[in-house]
């Protein structure tokens, strides 16, 4: 019913209107949600990390230090949920979750009288004000890459909404030196201390030296030109070592000890769905990734190749309902990087999943690599194709839904984890 005022509402007025109205009624609805639950935000110490990619990893990465620390924490992240120590997957389908259901979150945060909050925040979420008047004691950026844009339509659209969580001016701002946005954030001041992350030599918390393994990461990296820190983590690819280097420059602002924080990277085992090794002992890997944007997957591609001896093998698609520019981008990364590749389907939601593959093979084709293409639409007999064909010392990548539990395809809301059904195929459940 909602749904269908909504779009009446739409059609009626004028686009400039709509916003108008938008903008009203999400500012008020926060507010009655907040006071009906006793504005449960207020009083806590929230960290809250944006950008395109990596904000997942670097919210538990966050959250492991803190607890290391010795600290009571609560996280909301888009693949796992935890309010001191009790911890649950996140099925939600949603990086933020509902009005209601993040003041849910922060009260039961409150009751348990935890120390800091970690928050994953959207460009989404910040756009529509679902989380006005939650105070940032912390804000940190990831890196700002092509995604969204159906909803913000520019870049500079996109970087505005982000922007939002800055301009709130936290007592703590980490940014990241290598990313090209960086400029454009370092423009917002923060209330205490600003410290930024990279291999840039200007960096305050530097990148100095890096090793990858198939099984993980190391680096050592140099804070305020004095602080050596020697990190090593079970995750690997040189994007989650940009990513433990943003949870340890912002715990390290915060006055955590450095033995914490290399014992709290060192604790993280592994993400759902991120860089998730499936199976073992079968001679070749398998990997499922969330990787669902150009950059992403780009770094995924990078990474797997960088440590596997034979083949990547490469099992994706797109989203529908989402921004039509990156397809073919994707597809072009693909050509490029992998050495075989299964095109799927993986959420199509209301659009025909055959012209979303189609826009995706354009890259493809345009890279002249559709040889080392098959096409097959179900998703379930593309991974199964994948592990047919996969040899020793080879890597299978399968990306995009990450610890997903459901997929919608044509309207329909069906039971689906990626991980899930490759244990189901190799008959491990």
């Amino acid at each position: 019913m909602k749904q269908k005022l909504v779009r009446g509402v739409r059609k009626a007025l004028p686009s400039g209107a709509v916003q108008q109205i938008e903008e009203v009624y999400r500012r008020g609805r926060v507010k009655l949600v907040s006071a009906r639950y006793g504005n449960p935000a207020k009083g806590l110490k929230v960290i809250a990390v944006t950008g395109t990619n990596g904000k997942t990893t670097t919210v538990n990465y966050i959250n492991e230090i803190l607890k290391e620390a010795k600290f009571k924490t609560a996280m909301f992240s888009t693949a796992l949920i935890e309010v001191d120590g009790q911890r649950q997957l996140n099925d939600l389908n949603a990086t933020v979750g509902t009005t209601d259901r993040m003041q849910r979150f922060f009260r039961d945060a409150k009751k348990a009288h935890v120390d800091y909050v970690v928050l994953e925040i959207t460009s989404h979420a910040l756009h529509q004000h679902k989380l006005d008047g939650v105070p940032i004691h912390a804000a940190v950026m990831t890196n700002l890459t092509q995604d969204h844009l159906d909803y913000h339509k520019t870049m500079d659209g996109y970087a505005e909404a982000k922007a939002k969580l800055f301009k709130l001016e936290p007592e703590f701002i980490v940014l990241n030196r290598d990313d090209e946005w960086f400029e454009f954030f370092n423009q917002f001041p923060a209330g205490a201390q600003k410290i930024t992350y990279g291999k840039h030599e200007d960096a305050e918390a530097r990148i100095d030296y890096t090793k990858l393994y198939k099984k993980g990461s190391e680096a050592t990296v140099v804070i305020d030109h004095q602080t050596k820190v020697d990190l090593a983590t079970a995750l690997p690819g040189e994007f989650n070592i940009y990513n433990m280097t943003a949870a340890a420059a912002v715990t390290y602002v915060l006055g955590v000890a450095v033995n914490d924080i290399i014992e709290g990277v060192a604790n993280l085992e592994g993400v759902p769905g991120r860089y998730e090794r499936v199976v073992d002992g079968l001679g070749y890997d398998v990997i499922v990734d969330y990787a669902h944007t150009p950059d992403a997957l780009d770094k995924l591609l990078e990474s797997a190749k960088s440590i596997t001896k034979n083949r990547v093998i490469l099992v994706f698609g797109a989203t529908g309902d989402r921004d039509k520019g990156k397809r073919p981008i994707m597809g072009d990364i693909a050509a490029h990087r992998a050495d075989r590749i299964i095109l799927t389907d993986e959420e199509s939601y209301n659009e025909d999943p055959k012209a979303i593959r189609d826009q995706v093979m354009e890259g493809i084709d345009r890279a002249g690599a559709a040889a080392k293409v098959t096409e097959i639409s179900d998703r379930r007999e593309a991974i199964e194709k994948a592990l047919s064909i996969a040899k020793k010392g080879d890597t299978i990548l399968i990306t995009g839904m990450g610890h997903e539990q459901y997929r919608i395809v044509n309207g329909e809301k069906l039971p689906w984890n990626d991980a899930h059904v490759v244990r189901e195929i190799l008959g491990k459940l």
